[in-house]
């Protein structure tokens, strides 16, 4: 759950974000009012919307948390007029719901939307896209704490990460929707912090490595986050009784793709080859597009398709039939100068965690065993 700022007493002239910034620093009211110089019970009213500060209390609250001025305070009736930043060129809609946030210095704007994010997430505001990768945004009045980490990738297990970075770290991840190619393009731009990469070169036969260092012009850490089982998904009950790839071809049944550049497109298109299997020949292979494993699956679960290639967690959440196709590494590129961020040294702990390894392993076709841990 998202940290709500800006709840004062409907009289208060000036609302703050104080608790959020304290809750996310993992600091009392009393040290919170020690490192600004004041009192617990005058740094109290002012959170709580009971005091006005001073201009000088304010700019110690700021110095002391870290964060301007006016993300702390703001008048209730003051308005926010719309301001050009850059757009990170992620997918959505020309016009929509935004997130911010400030990567190496820049500030950049995520369309919200449709394919976007894995999970529904908070807006700063509504944005236009603009020509030159640039973004109209008109900010919301109270807006959530600026996500401190981005990361894109096409695992839904790193959903239980970001709940527990958000819980036991108070720090907020924007989780993208992206595949492999794009996530590592995102990462080379300096649009996100983490990009999640699962791709076999065809050259060598090693996965992540060669394209990491392909795209991403500069060093790279690669991090282990699991090890995955990737399967064709098939209608509960396999009722076209389906156990070859070369009976796909049948008129009677349609296959949802994955983008170019996904690893799952990657992956199909690699055992077709090796079948002596023109993708031509299967219904819906170059007409249909899902934008994650997910889709997917709900898109067999529904009847809407008939065959797709997803992670073996997505069939079996949904109760599916399927054929075991290859098992993968699924690993985190982070650009090396970001590896010293607080947010990224927590991240790098979180994967640690062994309860978090059990609980992505109960999925199904996940070995966590290695995660965390340099690829």
């Amino acid at each position: 759950m998202s940290i709500q700022r800006y709840v004062q007493p409907v009289n208060t002239p000036v609302l703050t974000s104080l608790r959020a910034f304290r809750v996310r620093l993992g600091w009392s009211q009393a040290h919170a009012g020690e490192r600004a110089n004041i009192s617990r019970q005058a740094y109290a009213a002012i959170e709580s919307g009971r005091s006005v500060p001073s201009t000088e209390v304010a700019l110690r609250l700021s110095e002391a948390m870290g964060v301007a001025v006016e993300e702390l305070f703001r008048l209730r009736d003051a308005r926010t007029p719309a301001r050009e930043v850059e757009d990170a060129g992620l997918g959505g809609l020309p016009v929509g719901r935004v997130r911010l946030s400030r990567i190496s210095g820049h500030e950049r704007a995520f369309m919200l939307g449709p394919g976007t994010t894995h999970a529904p997430a908070p807006a700063d505001g509504v944005g236009k896209r603009l020509p030159g990768n640039r973004m109209r945004v008109r900010l919301f009045p109270d807006r959530p704490p600026s996500p401190e980490l981005v990361v894109a990738g096409c695992d839904p297990a790193f959903g239980l990460v970001a709940e527990r970075m958000r819980r036991r770290h108070g720090i907020e991840i924007l989780w993208l929707k992206a595949g492999s190619h794009a996530a590592l393009d995102a990462l080379a731009r300096g649009a996100v912090h983490v990009a999640g990469v699962h791709l076999r070169d065809p050259s060598s036969g090693i996965y992540n490595e060669p394209w990491i260092r392909r795209i991403v012009p500069f060093p790279t850490a690669r991090i282990r986050f699991a090890e995955w089982e990737q399967v064709l998904v098939l209608e509960s009950g396999n009722p076209h009784r389906i156990d070859d790839l070369a009976q796909l071809a049948s008129p009677k049944l349609r296959f949802l793709n994955r983008a170019p550049g996904t690893g799952s497109r990657t992956l199909i298109e690699a055992e077709l080859a090796r079948a002596g299997i023109p993708g031509s020949t299967i219904p819906g292979f170059h007409e249909t597009v899902a934008d994650g494993h997910e889709t997917v699956g709900a898109a067999v679960a529904s009847g809407a398709a008939s065959a797709g290639v997803a992670i073996r967690a997505v069939a079996d959440a949904r109760g599916l039939s399927r054929i075991p196709l290859t098992r993968e590494p699924y690993d985190l590129a982070i650009a090396e100068h970001f590896l010293e961020l607080p947010a990224v040294q927590a991240l790098l702990a979180v994967l640690r965690t062994p309860g978090l390894q059990r609980e992505i392993e109960s999925l199904g076709g996940y070995d966590a065993s290695l995660m965390g841990l340099p690829a």
